[in-house]
């Protein structure tokens, strides 16, 4: 039973013949001989890299095991006679397997590559890989009880932090393994399963459709009620946007703020609501107009949010670094709208399909797009300060162009 279980969820993550597995492990090796080679070296703490493994690590499977698109194979696994225990187990080493070679794997071909390691300390960061899977897990599993899991969180994060470079560090993290054992040990099979209501964002799109443009922002910020982990990865922007003036400020230069909307335009779920949502993109496309019914709204939402964050973002750099020009408001006013008309652009004309579960699209190299394109624009404010007014005018025309393009097409 164990071994049909891990089979079927490993078909379904890494293809029918494993077929995702080899070429991912090539892409990871080719990283690491390309930045190897490079010479290119940083020294990082032991405590550092082990708390960047850990928290990324965790992190993925915890989008694993919240992923809705694995609820069907689990419903239809759980219909049928089956022991608890060998479920989890399988379950949790199919998905823990697809986050280590898959996700975590180009991190550690990233940090092995740009820092100097010893052996001893490869093999302690294979067990921090295993710990983070299990511990994932294991706060899953008892996520009812979240007050008592995040403090246990918030205990094993500080004690990588502070005990990372011990080198007994390991026999703790062992032990705190086996509780997590301990836990997925006495847990049912069913926690597994995300029980929701009946609903049908496609369908609800629809009855939207019949009423006011407003009744789509209704809808968007209903989502993100219904995907709770997306307003958590908005509120980690939020926290970088407060901390960020501080590294920036340190380059003494108020034309570096550019840089920093550009990295806080790296706000993936809410730029991928089509992609995300198979049905919703059905019903979009299926009726006529959306160019401008849908669109238009889908670029005024996204741009909110990146206000939000760019404004935190500018309180905070005036705290920590003085004043603020209006011309920096104005910059703020246009990488929010400009990032958010090229993250609806590539919605619309690019949605991500072929995807497993929702970390392969939360990971997918096209997130990096907008951000790069923001950070070269960035780079030119920064090298030529005196030309920001005239390209913040010659783009601002672009945007109302394209939104009349939008607003007239049918």
């Amino acid at each position: 039973m164990m071994k049909m279980t891990g089979k079927a969820f490993a078909k379904k993550l890494f293809g029918a013949g494993y077929e995702r597995l080899p070429r991912t492990i090539l892409i990871d090796l080719i990283v690491f001989w390309g930045l190897y080679i490079a010479g290119f070296q940083v020294q990082i703490a032991l405590s550092i890299r082990t708390l960047m493994i850990s928290a990324f690590t965790a992190g993925v499977m915890w989008q694993a095991l919240s992923s809705r698109d694995n609820n069907l194979e689990i419903q239809h696994m759980i219909m049928l006679p089956f022991r608890h225990r060998k479920f989890i187990f399988s379950y949790v080493a199919a998905l823990g397997v697809y986050t280590v070679l898959t996700k975590t794997g180009m991190l550690f071909a990233v940090l092995l590559a740009v820092s100097v390691w010893k052996p001893i300390e490869i093999t302690g960061m294979a067990i921090c890989m295993i710990h983070a899977v299990f511990m994932a897990a294991a706060v899953y599993s008892l996520r009812k009880y979240w007050y008592a899991m995040g403090l246990w969180t918030a205990v094993i994060a500080a004690a990588i932090l502070f005990l990372g470079n011990r080198p007994w560090f390991v026999l703790l993290l062992f032990m705190n393994g086996l509780l997590a054992l301990l836990f997925l040990w006495r847990a049912e099979a069913y926690v597994f399963y995300q029980w929701e209501r009946k609903k049908n964002h496609g369908k609800a799109y629809h009855t939207i459709r019949r009423k006011k443009t407003a009744s789509l922002w209704r809808y968007f910020f209903r989502y993100l009620n219904c995907h709770r982990n997306y307003l958590l990865n908005t509120a980690v922007m939020w926290c970088a946007a407060l901390v960020l003036p501080y590294f920036l400020g340190e380059m003494d230069s108020p034309s570096v703020i550019p840089v920093g909307f550009a990295i806080l335009s790296l706000n993936t779920p809410i730029c991928i609501l089509l992609s995300c949502d198979r049905d919703l993109e059905r019903a979009v496309r299926f009726l006529p107009g959306q160019e401008k019914t849908f669109c238009i709204p889908y670029c005024l939402f996204i741009f909110l949010c990146n206000m939000i964050t760019d404004v935190l973002f500018l309180c905070s750099w005036k705290i920590q670094n003085g004043g603020v020009a209006v011309l920096m408001i104005a910059v703020a006013v246009f990488f929010a709208l400009q990032s958010a008309m090229l993250s609806v652009l590539l919605e619309w004309f690019y949605p991500v399909r072929g995807w497993k579960i929702e970390s392969d699209l939360w990971h997918h190299p096209r997130k990096y797009i907008v951000p790069v394109v923001m950070l070269l624009l960035a780079g030119g404010a920064l090298a030529r300060p005196v030309l920001l007014p005239a390209l913040l005018v010659l783009l601002a025309v672009e945007n109302i162009v394209l939104l009349f393009i939008c607003w007239k097409h049918r």
